[in-house]
């Protein structure tokens, strides 16, 4: 019983959703005002046409007038329908931008714990927002307008023959009933299909970022077969679309024809005398001329209308989809305090949506300014989620978190602030020094050449001939992992931020190298409030004290 109600509450949400997404600063009252002048331009050549016929035995002097009227509304017609399609683009495009924005704006301040992935937010900027291209060009214009444009023709057909306008009126009804039936079945299919194009695309885009992992555990046969089998499933749904489309094309064209060929059967036997009824009313030819002529523009507007319902269709869809991104979390009000800052952790919880327990636990402690405190615990504790959570990519679900003082909520973020150094250190396609410079790009050659020994990088660039221009490809190939790591060390280093952060810096290296990235990192946390999560009791026996999670106080 209440499955109507939710239904219709979520159709409103999706209009209510789509009149604001796709306001477009008047561009959508321009295309319909330009296809009604079409519609006008249409009955100008109608009349030209139909004045020209019955002027032909009055000799070319009376033929010519019209004849001016036919070319010019010709010339019209043309002109407003490019205009409408001009306007109608221009108004989709500045829509179109308006949430590609915002969608961008999501996927890089996204609420922490959100579960949007990066395949749905690409298939979200790309395929979702472009289906409601043709809503927007196309649909809203041919909707105003086929709802005015019609009754124009109407008009102008009743005042030169009522009888021939009833006729139209007749034909109108089954159509619509017959265009009610098709919509509701190709709203179905349409969203059916819009689904699974989403998550191909999101499919797609995720298992490209994950290609590496892919590779390592050769399952790259299994993952072309599964994006296969999404890729035979998409094209089964198009079919299942296309044909809805044709069915309620077709019945379009049925009534269309119909409603021509009974006006046109009419004002024949009309004007020979032949009709087997009386009708209070007798055509002329010049009537009758005018009235064929106009028959077929009657369904034009419906006809523009139809071939975009499906337009409609997939911008519900969208709007569907599109209307769940998360909003961008907002920025902070404040920025955080100048300085070495205090840390301070008052019984914080971090729970992430959908897990039943928590990835951290109650956890209360301090580091002060200055401070080189080590995380440890084992795998699950949640070292790493409580450096998230500093960096405002945790949700924080109980409990309080100060940074100089200043609440966490307010400045948003220690990014600001902070030097990172993660598990998975960062290597974008470039020279060593591009990724060097990531921290700092007005860096001067001196502070370079400082970072660069403070970290240990000399041996390793002394192996590579070209050094600090040493190219990498997008996975730092030919990098070891304590070499990664010294690179981000070496960031951090150029950065100068006043707080440290690092997760397992040390993690997956032999003794050897171990022993000397400590040597490192002890280096770096030198005059900064330091706070590293480590497995290793070596690296945490450099800190000034130990947390354990579990048992923080």
């Amino acid at each position: 019983m209440t499955a109507v109600p939710h239904e219709k509450a979520q159709a409103d949400a999706r209009r209510h959703w789509l009149k604001a997404a796709v306001a477009d600063g008047g561009r959508t009252g321009a295309s319909i005002a330009l296809l009604l002048l079409d519609t006008v331009a249409a009955i100008g050549f109608a009349g030209g046409i139909a004045g020209a016929v019955i002027a032909v035995p009055h000799g070319v002097a009376a033929v010519l007038p019209w004849a001016v009227l036919a070319a010019l509304s010709g010339v019209a017609r043309g002109l407003f329908a490019m205009l409408a399609a001009r306007s109608g683009a221009a108004g989709a495009e500045e829509a179109k931008g308006r949430l590609r924005r915002r969608v961008v704006a999501a996927a890089l301040h996204r609420p922490p714990g959100g579960i949007a992935t990066t395949g749905t937010l690409m298939s979200a900027v790309g395929d979702e927002v472009d289906a409601l291209d043709g809503y927007i060009a196309r649909f809203l214009p041919a909707r105003k307008a086929g709802a005015i444009a019609p009754l124009l023709v109407l008009a102008a057909t009743a005042l030169a023959s009522p009888i021939s306008a009833a006729i139209l009126c007749a034909t109108l009804i089954p159509f619509i009933i017959a265009m009610a039936l098709a919509g509701g079945a190709a709203a179905d299919e349409s969203r059916r299909q819009f689904v699974a194009l989403a998550r191909l695309s999101g499919r797609f885009a995720d298992r490209v970022r994950a290609l590496p992992a892919v590779l390592a555990f050769r399952a790259e046969e299994r993952e072309a077969a599964a994006l296969g089998a999404a890729a035979d499933e998409l094209a089964r749904r198009t079919m299942r679309v296309l044909r809805v489309a044709f069915l309620s094309s077709g019945a379009l064209e049925f009534f269309a024809a119909l409603s021509v060929a009974l006006v046109a059967v009419y004002c024949g036997f009309n004007l020979l005398g032949l009709l087997p009824f009386p009708v209070p009313e007798q055509l002329g030819l010049g009537q009758a001329f005018f009235v064929l002529a106009l028959a077929p523009e009657f369904y034009a507007p419906m006809r523009r209308l139809a071939a975009a319902y499906h337009d409609k269709q997939a911008a519900e869809t969208a709007a569907e989809r599109l209307s769940a991104l998360p909003e961008p979390a907002a920025r902070a009000a404040r920025t955080p305090p100048a300085g070495l800052p205090e840390l301070c952790f008052e019984s914080v919880v971090i729970r992430y949506a959908g897990e039943d327990r928590p990835a951290l636990p109650a956890t209360s402690f301090r580091v002060a300014p200055g401070e080189t405190v080590a995380l440890l615990g084992p795998s699950g504790s949640g070292k790493s989620s409580l450096l998230h959570l500093l960096l405002g990519l945790a949700p924080l679900s109980a409990g309080a978190v100060t940074v100089g003082g200043v609440a966490l909520a307010e400045i948003g973020g220690v990014a600001a602030i902070a030097a990172w150094a993660g598990q998975n250190p960062l290597i974008v396609p470039g020279t060593i020094r591009d990724n060097l410079l990531l921290a700092h790009r007005q860096a001067g050659a001196d502070a370079l050449a400082g970072a660069v020994r403070g970290a240990g990088l000399g041996p390793m660039l002394a192996r590579r001939g070209d050094g600090l221009d040493h190219v990498l490809d997008a996975r730092g190939s030919g990098l070891s992992g304590g070499e990664r790591r010294r690179i981000a060390l070496a960031r951090a280093l150029l950065s100068h931020a006043p707080l440290l952060l690092l997760d397992e810096p040390t993690a997956h290296l032999d003794a050897a190298s171990e022993d000397a990235l400590i040597v490192t990192i002890a280096r770096a946390c030198r005059g900064r409030t330091a706070l590293i999560a480590t497995h290793s009791t070596a690296l945490a026996a450099t800190a000034d004290r130990v947390v354990r999670l579990g048992d923080a106080a």
